[in-house]
C-alpha cells in the first residue's frame, strides 16, 4: 500500500473542493491516455526528489520512500502522480510538498482529497 501525492504546474486551486476537479481533470488528460514527456519543471521536480532520495530502482539499502521507479516514469506533461511507501510518508510527503511549493507547484494529497502546502 503506498500513500500518494500529485503535483503540477498551474495555478493554485481557491480551495479543495476545486482542487480536485482540476487533479481529475489533469489526471484523465496526461496519466489515463498515452503520456507525454515530463515538463521541465516536472523533470527538475523529480530531479531535486531524487537529491534527497534515490530512486527505489537504485536503492540497495531500501531506504527510499518511492513506491514505484524511475519515478520520473511517473511523471507526464505539467504533472506528477506517485506513491510512498506508508512507513516513510509521513517524512517524504512533508518535504515533497515543501518542495513543490518552493518551486511553485501545486501538490495535491489523494488519501485526503486536499491542498497540501
Amino acid at each position: 500500500m503506498s500513500y500518494d501525492l500529485a503535483v503540477w504546474e498551474g495555478e493554485r486551486p481557491a480551495d479543495n473542493k476545486a482542487v480536485g476537479r482540476v487533479f481529475n481533470d489533469l489526471y484523465d488528460r496526461y496519466l489515463d491516455g498515452e503520456p507525454e514527456p515530463p515538463s521541465e519543471r516536472i523533470k527538475a521536480y523529480v530531479a531535486a526528489l531524487l537529491e534527497r532520495w534515490c530512486d527505489v530502482t537504485e536503492d540497495g539499502e531500501e531506504t527510499s520512500p518511492w513506491s514505484v521507479g524511475p519515478l520520473i516514469d511517473s511523471a507526464s506533461g505539467p504533472l506528477i502522480y506517485f506513491g510512498m511507501s506508508w512507513s516513510m510518508a509521513e517524512e517524504a510527503s512533508a518535504h515533497a510538498a515543501a518542495l513543490a511549493a518552493s518551486m511553485g507547484l501545486v501538490c495535491f494529497d489523494v488519501q485526503q482529497d486536499r491542498l497540501r502546502s
